[in-house]
């Protein structure tokens, strides 16, 4: 019999908090992230056009440029930050809150996007990482393309757990993910590519997984 890795494979959650306050921010509906991040994702596509000097070319290139940058930043993230497994209770307790209680919980239709309380002062730190990276002139449409390849990452994160993802590519993505839940977990940590599992070696091919809760 296969090893049970998740608690629940229901639409349930784990209480995170004693304080209901605390707790109320744990949970986020799939469309948050599109709400907060598309207004700030038009004003970067926006700056950008107005950018005196700033050709189409350049916009779509760099654009293109922070597109494929996210995809490696959310590779580098779930593999070491996520499923870094420290020793110390405190720690312990942190990565639970992080990531392990999605693996608990893995259909918990609430915790399968980023709350906008930890995505906001990533998004910050990253925009002033990237600022110094690329300069002011090209940050807002690289910057653009990274919010969008965040966006993406979250809505087919959500779609891998609770959408009937059909076609090639949906159903390559489904899998893929479907294995780091439920075969593999120190594999196959891209979500919306498996490109860098390809790259760094971590992409694991096995018997077919399961595709719904």
């Amino acid at each position: 019999m296969a090893q049970k890795n998740y608690v629940s494979n229901k639409d349930e959650s784990a209480r995170l908090f004693q304080s209901s306050f605390l707790e109320l921010f744990t949970h986020v509906h799939w469309s948050v992230p599109l709400i907060v991040f598309v207004p700030v994702v038009s004003y970067f596509l926006y700056t950008a056009a107005a950018t005196p000097g700033l050709a189409v070319t350049a916009i779509t290139g760099m654009f293109v440029a922070g597109l494929a940058v996210w995809t490696l930043t959310e590779y580098i993230l779930h593999r070491y930050v996520f499923h870094y497994e420290p020793k110390s209770t405190i720690g312990k307790r942190l990565h639970f809150l992080l990531h392990g209680v999605h693996h608990d919980y893995p259909n918990d239709s609430l915790r399968l996007v980023m709350p906008p309380v930890v995505s906001g002062p990533l998004a910050a730190l990253f925009y002033f990482f990237f600022l110094f990276l690329v300069g002011e002139t090209h940050l807002p449409p690289f910057f653009a393309g990274f919010l969008v390849g965040y966006l993406f990452y979250d809505m087919i994160h959500y779609a891998t757990h609770h959408a009937p993802m059909k076609g090639t590519v949906g159903l390559l993505l489904k899998h893929h993910h479907m294995k780091h839940h439920y075969q593999t977990d120190d594999y196959n940590f891209g979500v919306s590519s498996p490109l860098w599992d390809f790259v760094f070696r971590t992409y694991q091919q096995k018997k077919e997984s399961p595709v719904g809760g």
